[in-house]
């Protein structure tokens, strides 16, 4: 019973819940239809409120009188996770039928991405939007995060070709501003051993300085891609920051399993997280004991890690999998300990994977084999794949893309830049202009990028108040309580709360409140400045969100500015007006889109 309790502890709590508890001695069939009715719940999360999976397949099997105690453990035993909504609704590719693709206007593998991009500049797209299509920031607004003129200007110079094939090798990337910024956060390139000896005991400071030290990485790195991939993984294998058993290892989960294998392979992740101590806290596999076993890592290894919530396994396969994991734990000093005492044996089957798991001395060498079944499974694939369609595609890629880039998974034994070198040689990579929504903190942080916005005189004071402005609007680095990690589609982020609170972050950060950066000022940010002031917005718009915008947004500008087209420029400032203006199209569809 405590171990399925402990199941659900980071699940967001569903106000439905004590109803379903109560409702389950109604019987299965009504108990189900609360369940499978019941798609979504808002929870807050910091100053947003987001969409999220229904009653979790945690929270589906929670004891003490709830469902599994209502069914019987034998119903349990066999039905699908799935069968609970969990989260299935995190974006629509999930319930998308195998036997559909949606057609984006161009579709197929060309031999390079120039070659793609080219191909499908030429075709029509079936969600026309007000980006423009040109493929240098449609990639910048992908594969970033955000352009800058600079980079606009450099890798048109270069070419996509070129310039991403430089991105997938990071390590010959000079990366000078980030590294000197790194220097105001020392704590993220200490080991958790200096960190203990650096750090109070059970005191946040290195995990509020891996949060800054991530902005810092993402404003201003020139190894933007790889940038996107740890996001992309920090997700994926998600340990919320900051949290209670992070405080001295957190940071080691950062630099030595999603920065170490961001372009690696999975399989080499997923191991070296399944002996992280951040994970086994996180999780609490470091308290689960063969005597008392606990399936929350268990059940998010397969869930949410690797072959996703319709990968076919059921509620044994879970405990199963908990079985093969018990004694990875945590020493006192935050190391990884595999404890032979502690380990479960008899013989454990989870879909395809079998061992008679004879020995407490060889458990760890079985919890080996079954992740390495685990990351080269064909469910494993197809749900990486999926999300990495969703990330830089759209938010229900086509099953064909999908497929495709699951292939190359596998065929490349779980190695991601050649799944990434397929993706932007996709057509539909090219042809999904503008389908998809800047998440809060990629929309704060291309705001920054746009603007110029650069370190300063104190560059952790600086940093720390962008952190905090973070919290406000609901997307601070990592801090995803649950575990899955941030939702990356639209619906997930309708709040007008953290809408509200994004908008003050654009004014924020053109007005430079937070002292310590170095910011360009409002009324230079165009050059030279145009005679007239339809040609001012129109440089303006150029300069913050790298196009025109439409005759009816211009002439709605220009009434706001109470300006014509011909109307004189007599100052920089319009008139003190341009420090309003400026925030306008940052809060414009524009910005918003990726």
């Amino acid at each position: 019973m405590a171990q399925r309790r402990a199941a659900s502890r980071h699940r967001a709590v569903d106000p439905l819940l004590p109803k379903v508890t109560r409702l389950a001695k109604a019987g299965e069939p009504t108990l189900l239809k609360l369940v499978r009715n019941r798609r979504q719940v808002l929870i807050g999360a910091g100053a947003a409120v987001v969409a999220t999976g229904a009653v979790g397949s945690a929270a589906a099997v929670m004891g003490g009188g709830g469902i599994s105690a209502a069914l019987g453990d034998s119903a349990t035993s066999t039905r699908s996770p799935r069968d609970a909504g969990a989260f299935a609704d995190r974006d629509a590719s999930y319930t998308q039928s195998l036997g559909d693709s949606i057609d984006l206007g161009a579709a197929g593998l060309m031999d390079t991405a120039g070659a793609a991009a080219a191909a499908a500049a030429k075709a029509t797209p079936t969600n026309r939007n007000l980006l423009s299509r040109d493929p240098i920031l449609h990639m910048l607004r992908r594969a970033t995060f955000g352009p800058t003129r600079a980079l606009v200007d450099a890798a048109g110079k270069t070419g996509i070709d070129e310039w991403l094939e430089q991105q997938l090798n990071p390590g010959k990337v000079d990366d000078p501003v980030a590294a000197k910024a790194l220097t105001a956060f020392p704590t993220v390139s200490m080991s958790t051993a200096e960190i203990r000896r650096t750090v109070k005991e059970f005191d946040w400071q290195a995990q509020y300085e891996l949060g800054q030290a991530t902005i810092a990485r993402q404003m201003w790195s020139s190894r933007q891609l790889f940038e996107v991939m740890v996001d992309f993984w920090s997700n994926h294998l998600n340990v919320t920051n900051p949290f209670d058993g992070g405080w001295d290892v957190r940071t080691s989960y950062d630099n030595d399993v999603i920065r170490k294998h961001a372009l690696g392979k999975f399989s080499d992740m997923l191991k070296a997280s399944a002996r992280h101590p951040a994970m086994l806290r996180y999780l609490d596999n470091a308290d689960s004991d063969r005597r008392s076993v606990n399936e929350n890592y268990g059940r998010e290894l397969l869930e949410l890690h690797t072959v996703g919530i319709d990968g076919g396994y059921n509620e044994k396969d879970v405990r199963n999998s908990a079985y093969i994991l018990t004694g990875r734990t945590v020493t006192n000093e935050g190391e990884f300990r595999y404890a032979a005492e502690r380990h479960w044996i008899d013989p454990v089957k989870v879909l395809g994977f079998k061992d008679k798991n004879p020995s407490r001395s060889k458990g760890l060498q079985v919890g080996e084999k079954y992740l390495s079944y685990l990351a080269t499974h064909p469910s494993t694939a197809k749900n990486i794949a999926r999300k990495l369609a969703v990330r830089f595609v759209c938010d229900a890629p086509p099953n064909g893309l999908v497929q495709r880039l699951a292939d190359t998974y596998l065929e490349h034994g779980t190695a991601i830049a050649p799944v990434l070198r397929v993706l932007f040689r996709s057509q539909e990579f090219w042809i999904a202009t503008g389908m998809k929504t800047r998440r809060p903190l990629e929309n704060f942080v291309a705001t920054a990028r746009a603007l110029g916005i650069a370190p300063g005189s104190d560059t952790r004071a600086g940093v720390e108040g962008l952190y905090f402005m973070t919290q406000r609007f609901g997307q601070a680095p990592m801090a995803w309580v649950p575990p899955n990690g941030y939702p990356d589609v639209a619906a997930a982020w309708r709040s007008a709360h953290a809408t509200l609170a994004l908008w003050n972050a654009h004014r924020a950060l053109i007005g430079g409140y937070e002292r310590g950066l170095s910011y360009p000022k409002v009324e230079g940010l165009i050059g030279k400045r145009p005679s007239t002031t339809g040609p001012y917005v129109d440089g303006l718009a150029e300069r913050l969100v790298f196009q025109k915008v439409t005759g009816g947004h211009r002439k709605a500008l220009l009434t706001f500015l109470s300006a014509k087209d011909g109307t004189a420029v007599r100052n920089s400032s319009l008139g003190g007006k341009v420090e309003h203006l400026a925030p306008l199209l940052l809060d414009s569809i524009y910005h918003a889109l990726r």
